[in-house]
């Protein structure tokens, strides 16, 4: 119903139309910031992150060495960004946080839930552009 009605106005369709221009527009900058991803943002995030988990759970880097196994010095050029993790460090830190390991890789400011609401309001936005492009070729075809 509300859709109909977003549609009875030339002025509502162009709105329409200039809303899901933003959104592409918004999608393909995500798209472009992934080639910009390099060890140094990776790193960045997981300092931030262990940061972030440690501060959660009110611990030092010391009680964080010792309950990992790893050492205080690693624990301390992770946070600073001068080391990267393996898979094993990855595997450990998870444990102890008990966090998923991708939680480690998400910015601070991701949404998903905000995320899967824009996309699925895209998809709405390119299926409604599509029927109404194919009613108007459809009401063009009957007029010639």
């Amino acid at each position: 119903m509300i859709i109909k009605h977003l549609f009875t106005n030339p002025r509502r369709i162009i709105f329409c139309l200039w809303l899901f221009a933003i959104i592409n527009m918004k999608n393909h900058f995500y798209i472009s910031m992934k080639n910009k991803i390099n060890e140094n943002y990776i790193r960045w995030l997981l300092s931030s992150k262990v940061k972030r988990f440690r501060s959660v759970h009110n611990i030092s880097q010391m009680e964080l060495a010792i309950a990992t196994g790893l050492t205080h010095n690693f624990i301390n050029d992770i946070e600073n960004c001068k080391k990267g993790i393996s898979v094993n460090t990855l595997a450990k830190l998870s444990n102890y946080f008990n966090v998923e390991p991708h939680q480690f890789f998400l910015p601070e400011n991701s949404n998903s839930e905000t995320m899967l609401y824009v996309k699925d309001f895209n998809d709405s936005l390119q299926k409604i552009v599509a029927d109404l492009t194919e009613q108007y070729l459809a009401k063009d075809k009957k007029a010639k």
